[in-house]
């Protein structure tokens, strides 16, 4: 009889352990597999929080299909005392073990509100925006000029919520004047700043910050960035080009900047330079006289004059010989790299295209024909241009005696 009871119990005792066995295999493949949500779900993670009340959450939301396999498995993977405060964007379809990862992951809130500041080269901006759940993108709600327009409801609203993701978008080709005076007005940043950071020392890029966030200490980490990209890229240089030092390369990246916005030209502008360099040709191009000019602060809106191209100053290398005195922008880590690796060219010259682009030309008598093309092309834009604001005015005169 003893016999009977001892293998009854070892044949229970196998069955449970077998069950246990396609329990535990299945809960992982419900752990593991693409989660029920089709569309982006907002995860929020209240401070404080613990994974039975978040779990909880996900389940409602429809993130997850089982809120204690959920629980059971961040356990498994010793994860489940990680949550990190903050917003998080999860995709359509996200298993419950790629939630945990990013819940526990930590780092900027990746959904929810955020607001921008923009500094851009002829004007700066604030713009609030939003997921859209139907597409897990962002879309703008509100925005305004800071320097003209007065603050949206919305944005004030949004800048006082502590869910809310705060930063700081610096455009390339930027002066330091600009970022300077941008950040003086950036709503959700405090503090002085003593002075304007040397020209080209910020890395274009945007930054993440928090309510209240010290303008100074922002600007440091922005010449920190940029002394880093320059070090590392002056590190790796070719010694064959025409530069003495690093602060040469971030002139000469900064003209790259401001003369070309199609990423696929930079080389080929930084091989004309370096050509005319190297031949002993002045670099003759006018955002240099444009900085001699306005010296940073703004844009100069409208065509150089002739007695500003015949004027000498530090900058104006129409009128130098080699590079101007500082860079004339902050230039992006692209420009620099392009200063350091420019196409093997035959260039000498180049002029806008009407495309956007530009033509370049080896031959003083190739670059003349590419001058007298864009001249016709430049003049049937700004014909264009006349009509359409002719057109539109006389729309708006019938409009309003209507």
């Amino acid at each position: 009889m003893w016999r009977n009871i001892v293998s009854m119990f070892l044949t229970l005792t196998v069955v449970l352990l077998i069950g246990v066995a396609v329990a535990v295999s299945w809960g992982r493949a419900q752990y593991t597999e693409p989660g029920p949500s089709a569309v982006a779900q907002c995860v929020q993670i209240a401070p404080g929080a613990n994974l039975r009340g978040v779990s909880h959450q996900l389940a409602e939301q429809g993130a997850v299909s089982n809120a204690y396999i959920f629980r059971a498995g961040a356990d498994y993977d010793g994860k489940a005392r990680d949550l990190k405060y903050g917003s998080y964007l999860v995709q359509p379809h996200s298993s419950m073990e790629e939630i945990v990862d990013v819940i526990t992951a930590g780092g900027p809130s990746t959904c929810g509100l955020e607001v921008i500041y923009r500094v851009g080269v002829r004007a700066d901006s604030v713009v609030l925006r939003d997921i859209n759940p139907q597409t897990g993108r962002y879309e703008e709600r509100a925005s305004y000029n800071p320097a003209n327009g007065e603050m949206p409801q919305a944005i004030g609203e949004a800048v006082e919520r502590p869910d809310a993701r705060l930063r700081v978008a610096v455009a390339e080709g930027v002066t330091s004047w600009q970022v300077t005076e941008g950040l003086k007005r950036a709503p959700f940043m405090s503090g002085d700043v003593a002075g304007v950071p040397d020209e080209g020392r910020l890395a274009p890029d945007t930054y993440e910050v928090s309510a209240g966030a010290d303008r100074a200490a922002l600007l440091a980490e922005m010449q920190r960035r940029q002394d880093a990209i320059l070090n590392s890229a002056w590190e790796s240089r070719d010694f064959g080009l025409p530069y003495e030092s690093a602060e040469d390369v971030l002139i000469m990246a900064s003209i790259i900047e401001k003369e070309t916005a199609v990423a696929s030209e930079r080389r080929q502008v930084a091989s004309v330079f370096v050509n005319r360099l190297e031949q002993g040709m002045r670099l003759q191009t006018d955002p240099t006289v444009i900085y001699g000019v306005t010296e940073g602060r703004g844009i100069l809106d409208r065509g150089l004059r002739r007695s500003e191209l015949d004027t000498r100053t530090d900058w104006n290398t129409y009128q130098i010989d080699g590079l101007p005195k500082t860079p004339i922008a902050n230039p992006g880590r692209a420009s620099i790299e392009a200063a350091l690796n420019p196409d093997t060219t035959e260039y000498l010259f180049f002029v806008a295209d009407g495309t956007g682009g530009h033509q370049f030309s080896r031959t003083l008598d190739e670059h003349n024909a590419a001058v007298a093309r864009w001249r016709v092309i430049e003049a049937e834009q700004q014909a264009r241009a006349a009509e359409a604001s002719e057109a539109a005015a006389a729309a708006a005169e019938a409009e309003s005696t209507n």
